[in-house]
Parts: structure tokens; C-alpha cells; sequence
């Protein structure tokens, strides 16, 4: 045995054997788990071979590879970005099902929101259903309702323009007016002031004499 020429035998040898034996195991063990554990954290094939190679080195390897590899597994991270989609769509649909106005939740058959009372769509006028004010074409008889329904947005934007030329419209009036004021105040503030009365002449003293 090679063994022997250190001056181990009997007992104390197989011992050492043995022992051995375990860290072979254990190496390739874990260079079959890092390979397996790559799998399930990592897509990039290239990346796997990668871990592979560097769990090659024995236990050093796979030690840098445990720092490295990515926190969570494949499947973890689908799971949590399908939880994340699922809730975005709840949410949206909470969004669309409530009024825009007070946000309290309708459904999709109102035609006015029951608390604030504001329109939400407008029924259609063949088959008086409710409209989507964002459609086009009525889906349920294909009467097109974007030429006789106009968005909300745009009623705003007009009663905004409205409003805007009329405050235009009164504050120019209000300078015009007093400018026409302060032109006709002008002379009659002249005319107002008393006139000074003229002194007497005073006569020299020499012509008295």
C-alpha cells in the first residue's frame, strides 16, 4: 500500500483510506450539486457550464460559486412576477370599475355613478345599452356612436377655452373702462381748481409825491 511507505498500516491506514475515500465523495458530490443548483438559478447555459468548471476545484470552487449564484430560483422568480402581473390586473380592474370622479365602485352597466351622480356612458340610441365613452361602434347592434357622443375630456376642454375667453373678454372691457374714466376725469379736475385772484399793482413811491 502506498500508505506504507509513510510508516501507516493496519488500522491507522484504513483509517486514512477511508477518510479519503469520504473527501473524494464529498468532492464529486458537490461538484453534481453545484451543476443541479446552476440549473435551477441560472438560464444561460454558458453560465452553467461555468459553475460547473469553477466547482472543479476542489471545494474552493463551490465555495465562490455559494457567494456568487443568484439569490433565488428560477421558478421562485416566475411565481413572484406572475403574482406581480396578477395583482397590476386586479388593480386595473378595481381602476375601471370605479367612478372616475369620487372613485367609488360601479359597475359596468351604470349609466351615472350613485354617489356623486355624474355621467359615466351614455346609452346607446338603437339599442340603449351602455356605452364606453372611448368606443367607436356600439358592439351590441354596430350602430356607430363616436360621431354623436362626444368624450367628456373634449366637453371639458371646451368649457375651459369657454371660460378663459370670457375672464379675456372682461378683463379687457375692465381696462378699457378705466382708461376712459381717467381720460375724462382729467379736465374736469383742471376745470375744479379756484382760480387765484390777481394782486392790486403797487404804485411807486415817487409819483405820490
Amino acid at each position: 500500500m502506498p500508505l506504507a511507505l509513510f510508516g501507516i498500516g493496519g488500522g491507522l491506514g484504513l483509517a486514512v483510506n477511508l477518510v479519503v475515500l469520504f473527501l473524494i465523495v464529498v468532492y464529486l458530490a458537490l461538484i453534481y450539486w453545484t451543476y443541479l443548483d446552476a440549473r435551477r438559478r441560472i438560464e444561460d447555459p454558458v453560465l452553467i457550464a461555468c459553475a460547473t468548471a469553477a466547482s472543479v476545484f476542489p471545494y474552493l470552487g463551490t465555495v465562490v460559486y455559494t457567494i456568487l449564484r443568484p439569490p433565488e430560483f428560477l421558478e421562485d422568480r416566475e411565481e413572484r412576477e406572475l403574482e406581480l402581473r396578477a395583482a397590476e390586473l386586479e388593480l386595473r380592474q378595481r381602476i375601471e370599475q370605479s367612478c372616475p370622479h369620487c372613485e367609488y365602485p360601479v359597475e359596468r352597466t351604470y349609466l351615472r355613478c350613485p354617489n356623486c351622480e355624474r355621467r359615466l356612458r351614455d346609452p346607446c340610441r338603437k339599442c340603449h345599452k351602455p356605452l364606453d365613452p372611448r368606443w367607436g361602434i356600439c358592439p351590441y347592434c354596430e350602430t356607430e356612436v363616436r360621431k354623436q357622443q362626444r368624450p367628456e375630456r373634449e366637453a371639458r376642454r371646451t368649457d375651459r377655452a369657454r371660460a378663459q375667453r370670457a375672464a379675456g373678454q372682461r378683463a379687457s372691457g375692465q381696462r378699457a373702462s378705466g382708461s376712459t374714466r381717467s381720460s375724462s376725469d382729467g379736465p374736469t379736475r383742471r376745470q375744479d381748481r379756484p382760480a387765484v385772484a390777481a394782486r392790486p399793482p403797487q404804485r411807486p413811491s415817487g409819483s405820490s409825491r
